[in-house]
């Protein structure tokens, strides 16, 4: 197995944790159309990551662990800075500010757009980026 496929999931041997983000839907300002340009729409955000965990016992307090919450308010964040033309460049900006935490050592995210393709469920993206 490699060393990325065994970051996928957790493992107290490994001391791997994930947290995740599943099904954040969001209006989003994105789209290489001029239409898709003049309102948001819809996109559904799934991120998890592979979080090296802490030696020993873990105190029960937020800041000992990687917060779903802090995950979600980033991703609010890069939606408000305005417009994006790619999903792909979207689903990197996710990430990247995902791995900004060093205790996040993989991050898989992906991007969709429920509303695009009128036979399709969804359409979009999905990445996996692993630190160092």
């Amino acid at each position: 197995m490699t060393a990325e496929a065994k970051t996928r999931r957790a493992s107290a041997s490994r001391g791997i944790r994930h947290v995740f983000v599943k099904d954040l839907t969001l209006d989003a300002r994105i789209g290489i159309y001029e239409t898709e340009k003049l309102k948001p729409q819809r996109i559904i955000v799934n991120i998890d990551l592979s979080v090296q965990e802490n030696d020993g016992p873990m105190p029960d307090d937020i800041s000992h662990v990687v917060s779903y919450e802090i995950v979600v308010k980033k991703v609010e964040a890069i939606v408000a800075e305005g417009h994006i033309n790619l999903v792909e460049t979207m689903a990197e900006k996710f990430a990247e500010a995902c791995l900004k935490d060093k205790r996040v050592i993989a991050v898989r995210v992906s991007v969709e757009k429920p509303d695009i393709v009128p036979n399709a469920r969804s359409v979009g993206v999905e990445i996996e980026r692993v630190r160092g």
